[in-house]
């Protein structure tokens, strides 16, 4: 069984989610770690309530982005961490080549299109509204060091309906995403194996 570390900067919903998955067997991992980018996070609290020891790592502490990857990568490690969900991760991340292909993320929106620096979060949302898309959904896919751009492992669409407001359209992509992450973390463990 895989060991996984969880990286987040916000409320941990999707590690959390993970986290339930991997517990209940539905995801053949064994998480052994949280990495915060900042002691607000919320989903410390609730991580941590589950029992999920959690480090944290401010980049601001650091002289460079690759610095601060390399001391997240050294955290994942020392809890023998063998691939890394990135779970609403808001930082900069540099890939060494002992951790290419073994990073995965979540993005709110249909990659290759809505994404890149800059588009995560709301802002997805109000671009795809504006654009006057028909619809939009998650995308599970492998980090490389450029924001969203590796190799797409499973995607889940949702309709954009009319009438629809930023605030409706990512409740409807974060109920996406709970389905989606957990699938094709499981299917990208069992092609490992």
């Amino acid at each position: 069984m895989r060991r996984i570390a969880f990286f987040i900067s916000g409320t941990g919903g999707n590690a959390l989610n993970l986290l339930r998955a991997c517990r209940e067997g539905r995801v053949p991992g064994l998480p052994v770690l949280g990495v915060a980018s900042t002691a607000k996070a919320g989903g410390i609290a609730r991580l941590e309530a589950e029992g999920l020891p959690m480090a944290v790592v401010v980049p601001g502490t650091f002289d460079s982005d690759g610095a601060f990857s390399e001391a997240c990568y050294q955290a994942a490690e020392a809890a023998g961490a063998e691939v890394i969900c990135l779970c609403g991760w808001l930082k900069k991340l540099t890939v060494p080549t002992r951790w290419n292909g073994r990073i995965l993320n979540i993005h709110p929106g249909l990659l290759p299109r809505y994404g890149g620096p800059g588009m995560y979060g709301m802002h997805v949302h109000r671009t795809v509204l504006a654009a006057g898309e028909a619809e939009s959904g998650a995308t599970v896919h492998l980090v490389d060091g450029e924001y969203d751009h590796g190799r797409v492992l499973d995607q889940l669409r949702v309709p954009v309906l009319p009438g629809d407001t930023p605030e409706d359209l990512q409740q409807r992509v974060y109920g996406a995403e709970m389905e989606l992450y957990p699938r094709a973390l499981a299917a990208y463990l069992a092609q490992r194996d």
